[in-house]
This record gives C-alpha cells, sequence and structure tokens, in this order.
C-alpha cells in the first residue's frame, strides 16, 4: 500500500488549504485513512478520521469547526479541509491507513501505512 499526500503550503493567518491522500495498492475494500501532524519538537497529533464503515468521520476538538475531513471512496482519496488556518497549525501533516476500518483510532501505532507528509506553514 502506498499513500500520496498533496497540498501543502505556506498561507497567511486565517486563510484556508485543503489536503488529499490518494492511497493505491492492497488496502482491501475497508480501511480508515486519517490525518495526523507533527510540529517541531512535539509528538504526533490526530487531527482527523474517515471509516469505511458507515462513512463515518471525527475530527477532535483541537480543529473541530475549522477542519474536515471527507472521502472520496470511488478513489481511495482522503481529503482535510483546513479553514481559519492558525499559525499553531505549522507543522508536517500526514495521512495514515489503518487496515481495520471498524474504528477511528486517534493513536498513531494503530496505523499500518503512512505517507511522506506533507508541509504546512501558517504565518501571522
Amino acid at each position: 500500500v502506498q499513500l500520496q499526500a498533496f497540498g501543502g503550503g505556506l498561507v497567511e493567518a486565517g486563510g484556508s488549504l485543503r489536503l488529499s491522500c490518494a492511497a493505491s495498492g492492497r488496502t482491501g475494500r475497508s480501511y480508515t485513512m486519517a490525518w495526523f501532524r507533527q510540529a517541531p519538537g512535539k509528538d504526533y497529533e490526530f487531527v482527523g478520521g474517515s471509516s469505511w464503515y458507515g462513512g463515518r468521520t471525527y475530527v477532535p476538538g483541537v480543529v473541530t469547526g475549522r477542519f474536515t475531513i471527507s472521502r472520496d471512496s470511488t478513489k481511495n482519496t482522503v481529503y482535510l479541509q483546513m479553514n481559519s488556518l492558525k499559525p499553531e497549525d505549522t507543522a508536517a501533516y500526514y495521512c495514515a491507513l489503518d487496515l481495520d476500518g471498524r474504528r477511528i483510532a486517534v493513536f498513531k501505532d494503530a496505523y499500518d501505512f503512512w505517507g511522506q507528509g506533507t508541509l504546512v506553514t501558517v504565518s501571522s
């Protein structure tokens, strides 16, 4: 399985970006895709996930109301729409895939495959 992420860049505070992550290879039919981020000197942080089962999505409170995760199963692609960006959102953003599509895990060890990361920089 390969994951390829796109869409990072430099944006001013208050702006928007949309990240996308395409999965290819032997993913099976039911899996969860998620986004994590890692700011310099900090641990990985879960920022959204999309489960195959029931099309469930989840974003944590730290980004609720600003980030939205969606999925196009026909394209094996997950999107992270980020609005009202803040300087503290600056980080490398990684997409991840969990072959167990019944859950949306918030801890990184649950995920089986990872993309290469895309850098988001929010200027003040």
